[in-house]
C-alpha cells in the first residue's frame, strides 16, 4: 500500500545483516598461490546461481580469504570480518554486523556506519598487519594506498514477507534513506532518483544501489552474488583511480619536460622520457585488461546487468574513460617524442655526412696542393 496510507501504528521488523567492505590498492600484484601457502588460507567459493541457468558468475583467479579477528565498536556492537586478497593488488576487509528491529533502527544504524565511524582506520591498521607475513606473495608494494568503502544492507526477511513492488510503495523512503545513509526524510524527487537504480530477478528479491551504498532484499543464498559483484565493482573503482593518479603523474612529468627550451639536444634527450612513457603505458593497459577480466559473467545475464548497474553507480565507466583519455593522450604524445628523436637523429646524422664530407674534400685539394 501507499506509504500516505500506512498505519503509523503498524510495526514492520527486519532481520538481516550490515556489511561494511572497506579496500585497499595495496601492490601492483599478488601472487595468491605463494600467498595461499604463506597464510594456508582458502579462495572464494563461485557465488551461487541465481537461477537454475547453466551460467554463472566466474572468477578468473579467485581471491584469497581468510577471517579476521573480531572489531569491537564503541557502541558495544561486534562486527566480525574477513579479508579478501586480489591478483590484481587489492585488499577487502569485509565486516559484518546482524541486525533485527524496526525501519527507524536500521536507518538510524545505516547513517550512524556511513559517516560517523572511520571503519578505514581500523581496517588499515588489520591489512597492513597481515600484509607483513604476506609480504613474500606481493609484487611491487606500494608506500601509499588509496582506498574505498561501501555499506551494504541485507535484509533477508521483512514481516508480511512483502513482494519488491510492495515493499517498494510501502517503504520506498525508508529504503532511500537507507541508500542515501540520511536519517532524515528525503524528498520526492531524491527518493525518486535513489529507487530508479533498482533492479530485481524474482518477485521477491530487490537490489537498490547507490554510489556509497545498497540495500538488499533477497535470501543469504540470492544475496551472496549481488555482494561479490559489488565487492568487485567497487575494487575496479579502486584500480582505475590508481591508473588515472599514475598516468596524471608522468603526463605532469612529460609535460614539464616540454617546458624547457626546445633544440637538438633536448629532443635527443627526450629519447629516454618516451621509453619510459611507453613502459608506463604498456603496465597500464596489461593491468587495466587484467582487472577489467578478472571476473566473467558466462550466460548469467542478470548478474552482468547487475554489474553493470553498480559499477555505474559507484563510478567505474567515469574512471575508466579517464584512463583511456589518458592513454591517448601519452600515446600521442609518445609519437610525438619520437617523433622529435628521429628528427634529431636524422640530423646528427646529416650533420655527421657533412662533416665527413668536408674532412673528405679538405684532405683531397691538400692532396691536390701538394
Amino acid at each position: 500500500m501507499p506509504e500516505a496510507a500506512q498505519s503509523t501504528s503498524e510495526t514492520f521488523t527486519l532481520s538481516g545483516a550490515v556489511h561494511v567492505l572497506l579496500q585497499f590498492d595495496v601492490c601492483e600484484e599478488i601472487r595468491l598461490d605463494r600467498l595461499r601457502d604463506l597464510l594456508s588460507a582458502p579462495t572464494v567459493q563461485q557465488p551461487a546461481l541465481k537461477h537454475p541457468a547453466p551460467g554463472y558468475v566466474r572468477y578468473k583467479r579467485p581471491p584469497v580469504v581468510e577471517p579476521t579477528e573480531p572489531f569491537l565498536l564503541d557502541t558495544g556492537e561486534r562486527l566480525l570480518g574477513e579479508i579478501k586478497y586480489y591478483d590484481y593488488g587489492v585488499v577487502s576487509v569485509v565486516l559484518q554486523l546482524p541486525f533485527s528491529g524496526p525501519w527507524e533502527t536500521l536507518i538510524a544504524l545505516a547513517g550512524r556506519w556511513a559517516w560517523e565511524i572511520d571503519f578505514a582506520a581500523h581496517a588499515s591498521q588489520i591489512v597492513r598487519l597481515r600484509l607483513q607475513a604476506a609480504a613474500p606473495a606481493l609484487i611491487k608494494p606500494y608506500a601509499d594506498w588509496l582506498s574505498e568503502d561501501y555499506l551494504i544492507v541485507h535484509v533477508r526477511h521483512i514481516t508480511g514477507s512483502p513482494a519488491a513492488a510492495d515493499l517498494i510503495a510501502a517503504h520506498g523512503s525508508r529504503i532511500a534513506q537507507v541508500v542515501r545513509g540520511d536519517t532524515l526524510p528525503l524528498s520526492t524527487q531524491e527518493c525518486h532518483e535513489v529507487l530508479q537504480s533498482s533492479i530485481s530477478y524474482y518477485p521477491t528479491d530487490l537490489t537498490v544501489i547507490g554510489w556509497n551504498a545498497a540495500f538488499l532484499y533477497d535470501t543469504p543464498a540470492g544475496a551472496e552474488a549481488a555482494i561479490q559483484l559489488l565487492e568487485y565493482a567497487n575494487s575496479q573503482l579502486l584500480e582505475f583511480r590508481h591508473y588515472d593518479e599514475l598516468l596524471t603523474q608522468v603526463l605532469d612529468t612529460v609535460y614539464d619536460s616540454f617546458e624547457q627550451p626546445s633544440n637538438v639536444f633536448t629532443r635527443w634527450r627526450r629519447a629516454g622520457s618516451a621509453n619510459r612513457l611507453h613502459t608506463v603505458l604498456l603496465e597500464v593497459m596489461e593491468l587495466t585488461e587484467h582487472a577489467d577480466n578478472a571476473i566473467k559473467f558466462l550466460s548469467d545475464m542478470f548478474a552482468a546487468r547487475l554489474y553493470r548497474l553498480a559499477a555505474a553507480k559507484v563510478g567505474v565507466p567515469d574512471y575508466k574513460d579517464l584512463v583511456k583519455q589518458k592513454i591517448n593522450t601519452a600515446e600521442d604524445l609518445y609519437r610525438f617524442m619520437v617523433d622529435q628523436f628521429n628528427q634529431s637523429r636524422a640530423f646528427f646524422l646529416e650533420s655527421a655526412v657533412v662533416i665527413i664530407l668536408v674532412i673528405e674534400l679538405i684532405y683531397l685539394f691538400r692532396g691536390k696542393g701538394l
